[in-house]
C-alpha cells in the first residue's frame, strides 16, 4: 500500500479562537519601499529546511499562554499523537472521473503530513477497485490509469476483499468520486456495509440529494421554491405529459426555451438547452439512448437570472449539525466577439466549469444586494440540515429579480425575498477539489488554506466515530503565509517570485502553471513564495496590438497577489479581482460578509480543540510597474520563477530585464530564449546537426495581411509546391505550442483557417476542416506571421480499453511510417543538460494536440516512457542522446521541453520546436517524466530542483 508522509517540525501554536474572527488585514502603502505589516502576530519559525507537503502555507497565530504547549511538553504530545491513516478513493464510472483524478491529486498534495498518512485507491469504469501508487495519481487521465493498471496496481477480486484491505490499512476514507457511484450513494453504501468510516454524507441521503427530481420534490416538501420541471423517462406517456407541462408554464410548444438535464449525472454532464416540445423530447431521449441516465428533467430556462454556487461546511459538535455557508460565488457567462444567438443561451456546462475559458467570470461574493447574499447563505444552511447532509457540500442555485415570475406553491416560504427569488437547483455531495475549485476559492476568502479546509473536513468527519474522535490532524498546520514583500520579516528565508500570465493566447495555461508552481514551492519552510500576475498596463482587451506589446515590455504591469486571488480560472478574472479588491465599496462589502462568515464558523469551532485558527491573512494585492517589481526583486534578493508562456516570458525580454539587474531566474538565458521562440531561427541553429541524427522541418513564413489579400488557391499552390507536400501544418510564428496549430489538407481548409484569422475567432469549432479534429483554440489577437510546414504523417497509436490478449496489452500500432511524435523535458546546467524519459502522447481526436490534451487533466493519454513494443531500448537511448545534443547546442539551461518526431529504429530526431517555458500544470507530461526518473522526482521536488538550478546560476552583488 502506498503512503505519503511529509510534515513539519514547527512548534505548534494554538490560536486564540475568539480573536481569530478578528484577523487583522495587511495594510500596504502605495510606495513599495514602505510596505509594512499593521498587526502584531507573534511567529515561531522553523530553524530547519523541511518539505511540508504541497500547498500548506505557514500557520501563525496570536499566542495565548493557557492554550499554548511549548517545548518538551509539545514534543511529547506529538510523539503520543496517533497518526491518522486516510484512504483517498477516486475514479469511478462517471464522465467526470478525469476531474475526480484532479481532485484526488489536490487532496493528497494538501493533507499529507507527519500526523496523516495517505493511501490512494482507484475505481475504474467497471467498478473494479485498485490500490495505486502516489506516482500514478499524477498520471494525466483515466486512460493513463486504465492502460497501466494491470502492471502497476494491485486489484481486488471483490468488494469484501477491498473492504478487508481498508479495514486493516485505513482509519477513514475520503471519497473524491464525482457523479455516479461517488455522489449517488454507491461508494457510501459499500463503506457502510463493511463499517468503514468515511468523510461526507451517508448513502441514503446521497441518493435523495443526487437525484435532481427526487431532491426537487423533497425541497418543495420542505417549503423551498423550486424550478418547475417535468420528468421524461423514455415512455409513450412522455409527449402528452410534457405537452401539458409546456402549456401549464406558458411555454411556446414550438420554440419555448428549456433546460434538459439527466436527473442522476452530476451538475455538468449531459446538460443542454432545447427549444420547443419536439427538441426537448429529442434531447431527452438522446440522453437516455446514450446511457447517461434513464431519468431526464426538463426545466424552464431561467431567463435573466444569475447563477451562484456556495460551499457549506459543517462545524457542528457531536450529533448537532451546524452548517455554515461560506461566501457564495456568482457565475457570470460572458460571450466575446461574434457568436450565434443560441450560444448566448448557453449554460454553465462541463467545459466552462473545468477548463480555463473567457466565457465565464466568477465574483466572490456575488454582486447581489447583501440581504440576498445572506438569504442565500441562510437557505443553503437550512437545506443542508433538512436533507441530512454531512461534513461539506456545494449547493448551486439561481437568483431571479422580481421582474421574473417563477411559478411556485403558495406554501413555499424559503426563497422568496423582497429583492427577488432564490432557487436551489443542484446539490453536489462531493464538490470538485481541483487547485482552483470553488471549495478552495471560497475557503481562502475567509482564511482557510487548502490544507486547513481539507483537514477541518476530515477532523469533523472523525467526530462521528468514537475511536477516531481523539485524532487531531489540524495541529500540524504550519505558520501563516506572510508576504515576501515584507523583506525585514523573513530573515534567513529565500524569496521566490513566481510570475505568470502575460498577454499571449497561452496566458490561461500560464496561470495554471504558475498556480501549480506556487503551491508546490510553498511546501518548503526555507522559502517565501509570492505569486505575481503579469498583465498589460491597460488590462486585457481584444484589441491588443501584440507586436507593440512584445517590443515595449515596460508597458507591462505586475500585481503581487494574496492567496485567495490566485485561485481563479483566467488571468482576466485575476486582474478583475485585483481591481475589485482595492475598490473601497466592494472591499468594504467583502470584509463585512467575510467577518459574518468567520463569526458563524467560530461559533461552531470554539467547541473543537483541533481547530487552531485561520491561516490565510486578509491581504490586498499590490500593483507595480515592471521596473518597480524588478527593483523590489533585487532588494529582497528574490529568485524569479518564470511561468509566463510565450511573449516576453519566452522570447528573452523578461530574461534580459532580470539579468540586467543580476536577478536569478529559472529557464534558459536571453539568447537561447530568443532563438527557441523563433521557430525558424531554431531550425537554422540546428541545421549543422543533420549528419549527427538531428533533423529539422522545412518552413515557409507568411504574413497574415498577405494571406488575407492573396487568392487562397494561389497561396495553397505556392506552399505545397515549395514545401513539396500535399498536407500542411500551420502555426503562429511566435506563439505557444498548441494555440492556432492546425492540419490543412486542401485549399478549402486554408480558406477556413484564414477566415478565422480575419474574423478574429477565439476558436475553430470541431470538424470545421476536412479531416476530423477537435476544438482549435486561436490566438487572440491573431498572429501577424504564420509558419507553414509539411505535415508529418505518423501511424495512429490506439489504446484499447479492453485487453486484446491474455497478457493484457492495450496498445495497437502498425508501425508503417516508423516515426512517432514525442515530447521530452531537459533539465540541468548549461552544457550538461539531461534528457528525461520521452513521452508519446496519444491524441484523442484529430491530428493536433489541443491545449486541453496537453495541459488539462481529464484528456490525453501519455505513454511515459515509450513502450518497448514501439521503440527499442537502444533507439530510445540514442533519441535521448540526440535530445541532449539539441539542448546543449541551443545553450539551454535550467529546464525546457523539446517536441519532435523520433525514428523508432535509428533514434534519429526530427525537431518540431523547443519551449523554454514549458507547461507546468499538475497534469503536464514533465511531471510524468520526472516521476519516471530513478528515484522518482515528485512535483515539489521537481520544482525545487528547477529553482535551485536558477539560484545557483546567478549571485547577487551589493
Amino acid at each position: 500500500m502506498a503512503t505519503l508522509a511529509f510534515g513539519s517540525s514547527l512548534t505548534l501554536l494554538r490560536a486564540n479562537q475568539n480573536d481569530a474572527a478578528q484577523n487583522k488585514p495587511l495594510i500596504y502603502t502605495p510606495n513599495f519601499n514602505s510596505l509594512r505589516f499593521n498587526h502584531s502576530l507573534r511567529t515561531h519559525a522553523s530553524s530547519s529546511t523541511r518539505c511540508r507537503g504541497v500547498g500548506a502555507p505557514r500557520a501563525s497565530a496570536e499566542v495565548v499562554e493557557d492554550v499554548t504547549v511549548e517545548g518538551e511538553e509539545k514534543e511529547k504530545e506529538k510523539e503520543n499523537r496517533r497518526v491518522l491513516r486516510v484512504g483517498v478513493i477516486c475514479g469511478g464510472p462517471s464522465a467526470e472521473r478525469g476531474i475526480s483524478l484532479n481532485s484526488a491529486r489536490s487532496v493528497i498534495d494538501h493533507i499529507q503530513g507527519e500526523d496523516l498518512h495517505v493511501s490512494c485507491y482507484y475505481i475504474d469504469s467497471e467498478l473494479n477497485a485498485f490500490v495505486i501508487s502516489p506516482a500514478q495519481v499524477y498520471s494525466n487521465t483515466p486512460a493513463d490509469f486504465d492502460f497501466k493498471l494491470e502492471s502497476l496496481a494491485q486489484g481486488f477480486k471483490s468488494w469484501s476483499d477491498f473492504a478487508d484491505h481498508l479495514a486493516v490499512n485505513v482509519d477513514i476514507v475520503f471519497p473524491v468520486i464525482h457523479g455516479q457511484f461517488g455522489e449517488d450513494g454507491g461508494i457510501q453504501e459499500v463503506l457502510e456495509r463493511y463499517n468503514i468510516p468515511f468523510v461526507g454524507t451517508g448513502s441514503n441521503e446521497c441518493r435523495q440529494a443526487f437525484d435532481k427530481y427526487n431532491a426537487s420534490l423533497e425541497l418543495s416538501r420542505h417549503g423551498f421554491v423550486t424550478v418547475p420541471s417535468c420528468l421524461v423517462q423514455g415512455s409513450e406517456a412522455d409527449e402528452p405529459e410534457l405537452s401539458e407541462w409546456f402549456a401549464k408554464n406558458q411555454l411556446d410548444p414550438n420554440s419555448g426555451k428549456v433546460v434538459v438535464k439527466p436527473a442522476r449525472a452530476g451538475s455538468s454532464i449531459g446538460v443542454t438547452v432545447a427549444y420547443g416540445l419536439a427538441d426537448s423530447l429529442s434531447k431527452a431521449n438522446a440522453i437516455i439512448t446514450e446511457g447517461i441516465d434513464s431519468k431526464v428533467l426538463v426545466e424552464i430556462f431561467l431567463e435573466g437570472g444569475s447563477e451562484f454556487t456556495a460551499i457549506v461546511l459543517d462545524v457542528g459538535y457531536d450529533t448537532d449539525s451546524h452548517p455554515v455557508v461560506l461566501l457564495p460565488t456568482e457565475v457570470e457567462l460572458q460571450f466575446l466577439g461574434s457568436v450565434d444567438v443560441r450560444e448566448k443561451d448557453a449554460i454553465f456546462n462541463y467545459r466552462r466549469k473545468y477548463l480555463p475559458t473567457q466565457q465565464v467570470a466568477y465574483h466572490t461574493p456575488p454582486r447581489f444586494p447583501i440581504d440576498v447574499i445572506e438569504n442565500i447563505r441562510d437557505g443553503a444552511s437550512q437545506l443542508f440540515q433538512k436533507l441530512g447532509l454531512r461534513d461539506f457540500a456545494r449547493i448551486d442555485g439561481w437568483f431571479l429579480p422580481n421582474s421574473i415570475h417563477v411559478p411556485s406553491s403558495p406554501d413555499s416560504k424559503f426563497g422568496r425575498t423582497e429583492m427577488g427569488t432564490i432557487l436551489y437547483t443542484d446539490i453536489n455531495l462531493i464538490s470538485g477539489m481541483e487547485q482552483t475549485s470553488f471549495l478552495f476559492q471560497q475557503a481562502s476568502k475567509v482564511g482557510f488554506s487548502h490544507a486547513n479546509i481539507l483537514r477541518s473536513i476530515i477532523n469533523h468527519a472523525c467526530l462521528r466515530f468514537p475511536h477516531l474522535a481523539s485524532c487531531d490532524v489540524s495541529s500540524d498546520l504550519p505558520r501563516t503565509l506572510k508576504s515576501p514583500l515584507l523583506k525585514d520579516d523573513w530573515e534567513g528565508t529565500q524569496k521566490v517570485f513566481v510570475i505568470f500570465g502575460g498577454d499571449t493566447s497561452e496566458r490561461q495555461v500560464s496561470l495554471m502553471s504558475g498556480t501549480n508552481v506556487w503551491l508546490n514551492l510553498q511546501a518548503f519552510d526555507d522559502l517565501e513564495v509570492l505569486p505575481c500576475l503579469l498583465c498589460p498596463t491597460n488590462g486585457y482587451s481584444s484589441s491588443i496590438d501584440v507586436d507593440k506589446n512584445e517590443v515595449d515590455a515596460t508597458s507591462k504591469t505586475v500585481w503581487s497577489l494574496p492567496y485567495s486571488l490566485v485561485l481563479r480560472h483566467t488571468t482576466e478574472e485575476v486582474l478583475a479581482a485585483c481591481v475589485e479588491a482595492i475598490e473601497p465599496d466592494r472591499a468594504a462589502l467583502t470584509s463585512q460578509l467575510r467577518n459574518r462568515v468567520i463569526e458563524d464558523l467560530m461559533e461552531g469551532f470554539k467547541k473543537h480543540s483541533w481547530f487552531t485558527g485561520f491561516d490565510i491573512t486578509d491581504e490586498l494585492p499590490v500593483k507595480f510597474s515592471i521596473e518597480e517589481w524588478i527593483k523590489l526583486a533585487k532588494e529582497v534578493k528574490a529568485t524569479v520563477f518564470i511561468a509566463v508562456h510565450g511573449g516576453i516570458g519566452e522570447d528573452g525580454t523578461l530574461q534580459s530585464l532580470l539579468e540586467a539587474e543580476g536577478i536569478p531566474h529559472t529557464g534558459p538565458g536571453v539568447l537561447a530564449s530568443k532563438i527557441c521562440m523563433d521557430k525558424v531561427a531554431t531550425s537554422v541553429a540546428l541545421k549543422h546537426l543533420s549528419n549527427l541524427g538531428v533533423l529539422t522541418i522545412n518552413k515557409d513564413l507568411r504574413r497574415r495581411d498577405e494571406l488575407l489579400s492573396t487568392p487562397i488557391p494561389k497561396v495553397w499552390h505556392e506552399l505545397t509546391s515549395k514545401l513539396q507536400c500535399e498536407t500542411l501544418c500551420v502555426k503562429p510564428a511566435r506563439d505557444g505550442c498548441s494555440t492556432g496549430v492546425a492540419r490543412l489538407c486542401c485549399d478549402e481548409d486554408l480558406s477556413v483557417y484564414v477566415k478565422a484569422l480575419e474574423d478574429c475567432l477565439l476558436r475553430i469549432p470541431p470538424n470545421s476542416l476536412s479531416k476530423e479534429h477537435g476544438m482549435i483554440e486561436m490566438p487572440n489577437p491573431p498572429p501577424e506571421v504564420l509558419i507553414f510546414e509539411p505535415f508529418i504523417d505518423t501511424d495512429d497509436i490506439i489504446v484499447s480499453s479492453k485487453s486484446i490478449n491474455e497478457n493484457g496489452h492495450h496498445l495497437m500500432w502498425n508501425g508503417k511510417s516508423r516515426w512517432v511524435e514525442i515530447t521530452v523535458g531537459v533539465i540541468g546546467k548549461q552544457g550538461l543538460m539531461h534528457s528525461l524519459s520521452p513521452s508519446i502522447t496519444v491524441k484523442e481526436s484529430g491530428d493536433i494536440l489541443s491545449l486541453e490534451e496537453k495541459f488539462q487533466g481529464g484528456t490525453g493519454i501519455n505513454l511515459t516512457p515509450p513502450p518497448s513494443s514501439i521503440i527499442s531500448h537502444e533507439a530510445l537511448q540514442k533519441c535521448k542522446q540526440h535530445i541532449e545534443m539539441i539542448a546543449n547546442t541551443l545553450e539551454l539551461e535550467g529546464f525546457s521541453r523539446i517536441d519532435a518526431f523520433v525514428n523508432v529504429d535509428s533514434g534519429e530526431v526530427l525537431v518540431i520546436e523547443v519551449n523554454t517555458v514549458p507547461g507546468m500544470t499538475p497534469s503536464t507530461v514533465l511531471i510524468h517524466q520526472a516521476l519516471a526518473e530513478e528515484p522518482p522526482m515528485y512535483p515539489h521536488q521537481f520544482f525545487r530542483t528547477l529553482l535551485d538550478l536558477a539560484s545557483e546560476r546567478t549571485i547577487y552583488t551589493s
